[in-house]
């Protein structure tokens, strides 16, 4: 593996979750990775409430955008190291062929976009869902990723998403 990766994180439809994850790991990886996010069926557009999210924890939401997986499998897409599904129905469709044979895991997050209630509970959600991410991104950057065999990262991986 090299010393950068790409990573891709998917979800239905790429307006919280995986728009938040994006963000995270872009904003903490002092650009060690390149972060992406994509959706089976994408909304078109990012949620409201993850972008304010993002932009109260001091995280740049420029260039986020609702987008098809669809992208990611083109000839001329950025290689992937990693692909984690961060929603269940994501986790559950059958995925593209990913080219070069990432990494795969999923980190099932609870989907904010879902809560119905007054508008502080669906704010708690989404804060919740970013809670949950930065702690398992962090944990993923902690990883010594260039000194582990794939094996033992795909374990490791697949822990954090337990967690």
């Amino acid at each position: 593996m090299s010393t950068h990766y790409n990573v891709l994180f998917l979800c239905t439809g790429n307006s919280a979750r995986s728009i938040l994850a994006e963000a995270i790991l872009n904003h903490r990886s002092k650009g060690e990775f390149t972060a992406y996010s994509a959706g089976s069926h994408p909304s078109g557009t990012p949620r409201p409430e993850a972008l304010k999210q993002l932009e109260s924890a001091g995280i740049s939401t420029n260039g986020l955008r609702s987008k098809s997986w669809d992208e990611f499998v083109a000839p001329d897409a950025p290689h992937m190291d990693f692909v984690f599904t961060v929603c269940d129905n994501a986790a559950n469709e059958v995925c593209p062929f990913w080219p070069g044979h990432p990494m795969t895991a999923h980190w099932g997050i609870a989907d904010p976009a879902a809560v119905k209630g007054s508008p502080e509970e669906i704010e708690r959600a989404f804060c919740d869902a970013f809670v949950v991410l930065d702690r398992r991104i962090g944990l993923f950057l902690s990883l010594p990723i260039a000194t582990l065999q794939q094996l033992a990262i795909q374990k490791e991986i697949e822990s954090i998403g337990r967690s």
